[in-house]
Order: C-alpha cells, then structure tokens, then sequence
C-alpha cells in the first residue's frame, strides 16, 4: 500500500476512462484510492473529452512543446484537441493544488499521462523520449512524477 497522498491516474484506479473506454487497474493503486491515500483524476475526461475517443498522441515534441505552443495532440482523425488536454492538465493541477499533493503515479505512454516515454505521433506505436501534457504541467509546478511501473 502507498504511504503518502497522491495523484493517481483514474485509469489505474480502476476507473474506465481510456481512450478505449477501459481501465488498465493496479490493484496497489485501487487500495491506495480505496483507503484514502490517493486521488485519481482523468485529465482528458476534465478536458471534457467523451470516453471512449480517438486514440492521441503528440506532434511535434511532447508535453512541454504542447504546453508552448509548439506541438500538438492530434487524434487519429487528424482533429487538434491540445485545448483539452491542456485544460485538463490544469484542472488536475488546480485539485492537487487544493489538496497539497505533491507526488503523481501516472499512466505509462499516454499523451497526458506519459512519464518519460509517449508515442511519437505517427500512430504507428513508436516510442519516444517524453512527457505528456499533465505530466509536463506537472513537474513544472514541482510535482515529482512517475509512471505507473513506479510501484
């Protein structure tokens, strides 16, 4: 069980928020968010975007370039929804802010979740150095972040 109050993604929480309309469940995460101990939070869903939706992923560098307006998150039908994930991202910031978290697990390779690595934006499954928009907005607010293999 994690001993600190944390950011979860609402995905590994159990939570059938992915693009999919699917959880990708952590059983230590889901005790964790049962006993208290972490909040999860779908930034794509604070975005508003609907679940399922189209698959996303980042052009042009990853979450920081997006948050500069230098990248983009297109999704598979080709339609710009940065807006939203940026929204998103600085809904969940203003919640943990409210909370004073200060530490995030999120899901691994996602467009706003991503830690250190997310798909190049050709959405053929390539792998790149990286962050997604939370996890960008995230660390430049000082969270200390990680992805969910972090447990």
């Amino acid at each position: 069980m994690i001993h600190r109050r944390i950011l979860v993604s609402s995905c590994l929480a159990g939570i059938p928020c992915r693009y999919d309309g699917k959880a990708k469940t952590d059983p230590e995460i889901l005790e964790s968010v049962e006993h208290n101990e972490a909040i999860a939070l779908c930034a794509e869903e604070l975005g508003n975007l609907p679940t399922p939706r189209p698959p996303a992923e980042i052009v042009g560098g990853d979450g920081q370039a997006v948050l500069d307006g230098l990248g983009a998150v297109i999704d598979i039908n080709g339609e710009d929804v940065s807006n939203q994930f940026i929204d998103g991202a600085q809904k969940v910031v203003a919640v943990i802010q409210r909370e004073g978290i200060t530490e995030a697990i999120l899901q691994d390779r996602s467009p706003s979740c991503g830690c250190g690595r997310i798909y190049d934006g050709t959405h053929y499954g390539k792998l790149v150095e990286g962050d997604g928009v939370l996890a960008a907005l995230l660390k430049r607010r000082g969270v200390t972040v990680s992805g969910s293999s972090a447990l």
